[in-house]
């Protein structure tokens, strides 16, 4: 029997009940039940449906929603629901055929409009219920960011983590109620940013790196940008293990021994919203894989104190393990059985008796096996020569 649409999430902007498509305004009129803040409803202030009011936190709104089903209910959202707003979390409440999304112009979109700068060349973000330094990954001399507000206080706390990056000469744009009677605009320079803002505010930035800095890469991160003591994933390592890793959106990554967090932080910078979990004992560790994590842009690095196979068996299946430290064939056999379909899993090994155990684990499981050799140029006396690192054995499986 197909499902019956009930539930309609209609997008709407600053320029209010006006500013709507005749579809969306027929949806509205003919809705039972409307949802929705308290500046969305007074943007239809005519309307005589019952009027429910998000309740915070959002959560808390999934089962009444669930409860209303059988009556016509339309739910008010920001600009576009499936770009950065609620729609997300309603197509994966309901069925397909119960919700209908009807989107509106998006901040993004009116941004880079009153910018004149191309959607399609920019990166759109959001620290809206995110932490800040999410943006950090982005930064780049001569990228594009737009990005949604938390609040008035956002543009000045970006402008502060610009200046501390080494952008302190990019351009800042913070557009306020755009579309709306009250829109205004700033322009600024990071360095000397001090303007204030209503909250519904999105801040445009044309990064400049400041003479004397040295951007850091999506990945590939040397070692000095790291806090660690002296026990990581050298960067060279770093970069083949996160090759046969293979980061994607979304995706989650079990760091297992995670030290100083330079193999989880990489794989949070590579691809847009992936995830990962270290696993480390060792609490000075962690608390330095924290901090690494809020200064390297992946500030919601999950941190677990335990270790494998026992920290992980309450833990959300994962799309990849890597294993640099507490490597056995338990552990081994709990990722194998824990990946998700399409996973990979990475063990580095630098003893011989690890080494051992790599070589029986491909031979049972197949995959491929690796040793690594790297040699760096350092001074020997007036000249230079090639120091090599401890060789590492490699295998990489996908079961």
């Amino acid at each position: 029997m197909p499902v019956t649409a009930w539930l309609d999430v209609v997008g709407i902007g600053a320029d209010g009940w006006d500013g709507l498509a005749p579809a969306s305004r027929a949806v509205l009129e003919a809705a039972e039940v409307v949802i929705g803040g308290d500046r969305h409803h007074a943007c239809a202030p005519h309307l005589t449906s019952e009027r429910i009011h998000w309740p915070s936190p959002f959560r808390a709104m999934v089962e009444e929603i669930r409860g209303l089903r059988g009556r016509r209910v339309a739910v008010l959202v920001t600009g576009d629901p499936l770009w950065y707003s609620a729609g997300a979390r309603f197509a994966a409440m309901f069925a397909p055929g119960e919700v209908t999304f009807h989107p509106h112009l998006s901040a993004f979109q009116l941004a880079c409009a009153r910018m004149r700068w191309s959607l399609a060349d920019v990166e759109t973000l959001t620290v809206h219920g995110r932490p800040a330094e999410a943006v950090l990954p982005f930064l780049a001399d001569r990228a594009r960011l737009v990005i949604l507000a938390r609040d008035g206080r956002t543009p000045a706390e970006l402008a502060e983590l610009l200046r501390e990056s080494g952008f302190a000469g990019s351009a800042m744009t913070v557009l306020d109620a755009m579309g709306g009677p009250d829109e205004a605009r700033q322009d600024g320079v990071a360095r000397d940013w001090t303007g204030t803002t209503g909250d519904l505010n999105t801040i445009c930035i044309d990064c400049r790196a400041d003479p004397g800095t040295r951007p850091l890469p999506r990945t590939g991160l040397p070692d000095s940008a790291f806090q660690h003591d002296g026990k990581m994933t050298k960067r060279e390592l770093r970069m083949i293990t996160l090759a046969r890793l293979a980061p994607r959106r979304g995706a989650l990554l079990w760091d297992i021994g995670a030290g100083c967090g330079s193999v989880g932080i990489e794989w949070m910078r590579a691809a847009r919203d992936a995830r990962a979990i270290g696993i480390e004992p060792d609490p000075a560790r962690r608390a330095m894989a924290a901090r690494n994590a809020t200064r390297l842009g992946a500030p919601r690095l999950a941190l677990i104190d335990g270790t494998a196979p026992q920290a992980l068996s309450e833990l959300p299946a994962p799309d990849a393990v890597f294993i640099g430290g507490g490597l056995d064939r338990e552990t081994v056999a709990a990722c194998l059985r824990a990946l998700r379909p399409f996973g990979r899993l990475v063990a580095n090994a630098v003893t011989l008796e690890s080494e051992t155990l790599l070589a029986e684990m491909q031979a049972e499981h197949g995959g491929d096996l690796t040793r690594i050799a790297v040699s760096r140029a350092e001074p020997v006396g007036r000249f230079r020569g090639w120091r090599p690192a401890m060789p590492v054995t490699q295998w990489s499986c996908e079961p």
